[in-house]
């Protein structure tokens, strides 16, 4: 028993002592030019829309209405919001293809309740299990829903689809997704996007299988967001409940719990991912997948380029009865 207690001591020290971040951001990042501001905003972006999240917590996200029966609901990658997604979500709506749907993940956007940190690990799953219960409810039209996500944001849509009582889905898409630190989709750090803290995180890793969760508010990750690019709405540091939220459990687990329809995109200059090994580590899990590994288009690019969105409308055609 003494040698738990003292493992426990050590490890509460490591997460209060206020290590300094970055300790790893040597690589060169995403490049941001990728996002064209001017681009998004020639693009009408819908009024934030809420929802209310089981635990009474008012949520954003947006509407891009169209006649088709499928919805799209499509979650943003780490430290943004769904702003970023409008050019695609919109020509994905204009085309009839899908109505689409992009929340704010809780603790970002404009004013989140507590910017980077959530509650618990599991409850931005839970929040997106909330909206597909939301829309469903209100959209008598709705006869598919397709869960999709960028980069993190997908990779929480594969560890929701490890849980029990992840809502039936008729498709998913997953753009440059994340599958875990330790995926061998994955590029170290991220390709410097994300400088995590191990000093902070092993122990905090280690206390919570022990059932230890009091100290997960500790932040833990930081986001290498070019100042050129912040406007006040960026999230630049997670909690560790908000990282773990986010990040699959078991990416292979995940993958081959999904028994609807797959698309992955990627592109071929992604600088946080190998896509050149989506095939290889992807296929085994999910033979039923189509994948497509765009030329030229880097981690970000992948949700701004015409060939990507073009493979995305004509994937979710073919899923309308």
């Amino acid at each position: 028993m003494r040698p738990l207690v003292v493992f426990f001591l050590i490890s509460v020290m490591a997460v209060r002592v206020p290590w300094p971040m970055n300790l790893m951001a040597d690589e060169t990042g995403l490049n941001f030019e990728a996002l064209s501001l001017d681009d998004a905003r020639a693009v009408e972006l819908p009024a934030l829309e809420r929802y209310t999240a089981r635990d009474g917590r008012a949520l954003g996200y947006r509407h891009y209405p169209s006649n088709s029966c499928i919805a799209l609901v499509l979650v943003h990658g780490s430290g943004t919001e769904s702003r970023y997604l409008a050019p695609l979500a919109r020509s994905i709506a204009s085309a009839d293809a899908a109505t689409v749907y992009t929340p704010d993940l809780r603790g970002h956007g404009p004013a989140p309740h507590r910017r980077g940190d959530v509650d618990y690990i599991e409850q931005p799953g839970d929040d997106l299990v909330d909206l597909v219960a939301h829309i469903r409810a209100r959209r008598d039209s709705i006869e598919r829903v397709v869960l999709g996500g960028h980069s993190s944001g997908a990779g929480l849509v594969v560890r929701l689809a490890e849980r029990q009582d992840m809502p039936p889905v008729d498709g998913v898409l997953l753009l440059a997704p994340y599958l875990g630190h330790d995926a061998p989709t994955t590029r170290r750090n991220s390709g410097g996007w994300a400088s995590p803290n191990l000093f902070k995180i092993l122990p905090l890793a280690l206390i919570n299988r022990l059932g230890v969760t009091a100290f997960n508010g500790a932040r833990v990750l930081d986001f290498a967001m070019p100042a050129t690019h912040r406007d006040g709405s960026e999230t630049l540091s997670y909690s560790f409940r908000m990282m773990a939220g986010l990040s699959p459990t078991d990416f292979k687990a995940g993958l081959k719990a999904m028994k609807a329809p797959l698309l992955l995109l990627a592109g071929s200059d992604d600088e946080a991912l190998f896509a050149d090994r989506f095939e290889a580590v992807v296929r085994p899990l999910s033979p039923h997948m189509t994948l497509r590994i765009v030329e030229g288009v880097s981690h970000l690019g992948i949700v701004r380029d015409e060939e990507a969105a073009r493979a995305v409308r004509q994937w979710l055609t073919s899923l309308a009865p």
